[in-house]
């Protein structure tokens, strides 16, 4: 199902245009390969990288209810459902009364859950300096400014790859 007001038909690119998407995508899969492995170690060392990311969302986003978290990480609110009932029951997160309908909860995260979330950002903060401590203090302060200017820019567009995605899997699906 295409979201509504979402464009589905790709804009005319340049084939240098093409170029630069097809290298980003490579970069990001590189990425992604690299952090699923370590998400792998983390989770066998009892940290998942899925707990790390609901609860960083929710500290960002204060207490929220399960349906506007599960869209603030594009997940499944089934999926989020079951992620969060382990993390109340390990003491991460804790759920209260909607302040604007009791017959409601929020789920905020504790403090314990707040520690653990600084932990790990200390922890890959120090592994992450150190995979740029070579580098020239510009070129970090550049490639920073960039790479969060395309993670603002890939959060916005992030609906369109979603829905191209999956109108390109439902054509796939339809011509087997």
């Amino acid at each position: 199902m295409v979201a509504p007001g979402i464009d589905t038909e790709p804009a005319e690119l340049t084939d240098e245009q093409l170029e630069v998407g097809r290298r980003l995508v490579s970069a990001i899969f590189g990425i992604g390969k690299q952090q699923a492995a370590l998400g792998h170690k983390m989770s066998k060392a009892g940290v998942d990288r899925s707990t790390v990311m609901l609860l960083k969302t929710l500290v960002h986003q204060g207490p929220s209810r399960s349906s506007a978290l599960a869209a603030a990480v594009h997940s499944d609110p089934s999926t989020v459902s079951r992620q969060i009932a382990a993390m109340v029951r390990d003491g991460l997160v804790e759920r209260m009364a909607d302040p604007e309908d009791g017959r409601a909860s929020v789920l905020a995260a504790t403090a314990t859950g707040k520690a653990l979330l600084e932990e790990q950002r200390r922890r890959l903060g120090l592994v992450l300096a150190r995979v740029v401590q070579q580098w020239a203090p510009d070129d970090v302060d550049r490639f920073l400014e960039l790479l969060e200017r395309f993670v603002t820019d890939h959060e916005r567009q992030l609906p369109t790859m979603i829905n191209e995605c999956v109108a390109f899997a439902a054509r796939s699906e339809g011509e087997k």
